[in-house]
């Protein structure tokens, strides 16, 4: 399962974190790997650290990090390291995949962010890895303005790719106004989940036991009615 996002910053470690926990949760052997991380200085903590915090998935999996924080291809070009090639990292997910019943891919950035080169040399992104494992996507999105036309593009860009694809909510406010509202009625037709803001923040053990309930059973979890969930949190 490919984690990606309409934008960077959207919340993606921390959706994958939730999935990771709620397929734990449910008997799964999950494994995270992150094929590019980019803005870690050499040794220090990534995204998959975080997920590894939250969750404690069996496997976590880093497989180029670069130090500036610019998309993948763009931040080993300026570090002058050897840009991920595409099927080094198709292959270390299907090693995972080998020993794990769920392998969650989390991307950077956006979909069709430059992560590494093929081996003709042309750049490949996180939807031509999904296309190359045959994977589906989880798009993690925005709960406020603007997220729609983000959500829709990220979604058309997979449906021509014939990658299957969901949406969840990267932090849903504690607060919620109109258009948060009027959003979520809208992406309830590919919603799998929404997580509340400052999820990433929380004890690693609330974290795990709440994940399932943030999730429909697409994901794991426990969701199944969002008319309910919305009366629940109004």
């Amino acid at each position: 399962m490919v984690v990606t996002g309409t934008d960077t910053g959207v919340g993606k470690t921390v959706v994958s974190a939730a999935i990771t926990a709620a397929a734990q949760a449910a008997g799964l052997r999950v494994a995270v790997v992150k094929p590019g991380q980019t803005g870690t200085a050499p040794g220090g903590p990534g995204d998959v650290d975080a997920v590894q915090r939250l969750a404690a998935p069996l496997t976590g999996r880093t497989l180029a990090s670069y130090p500036d924080p610019l998309a993948p291809l763009t931040a080993a070009r300026v570090a002058e390291l050897e840009p991920l090639e595409l099927y080094r990292a198709v292959d270390a997910v299907r090693e995972e995949a080998e020993k794990h019943d769920l392998v969650i891919v989390e991307g950077a950035g956006g979909l069709l962010v430059p992560m590494g080169l093929r081996p003709s040399g042309e750049p490949w992104t996180v939807a031509d890895l999904a296309v190359s494992l045959g994977a589906p996507a989880v798009v993690v999105t925005r709960a406020g303005l603007g997220t729609l036309n983000h959500t829709a593009l990220t979604l058309e860009a997979l449906d021509r790719r014939a990658v299957p694809a969901g949406v969840v909510v990267g932090a849903w406010p504690t607060a919620p106004e109109l258009v948060h509202w009027a959003n979520l009625s809208d992406l309830v037709p590919k919603l799998l989940g929404a997580l509340p803001a400052g999820a990433g923040a929380m004890d690693p053990g609330v974290f795990r036991r709440s994940a399932p309930g943030w999730l429909t059973p697409a994901l794991h979890g426990v969701l199944d009615d969002w008319r309910a969930w919305a009366e629940e949190i109004g």
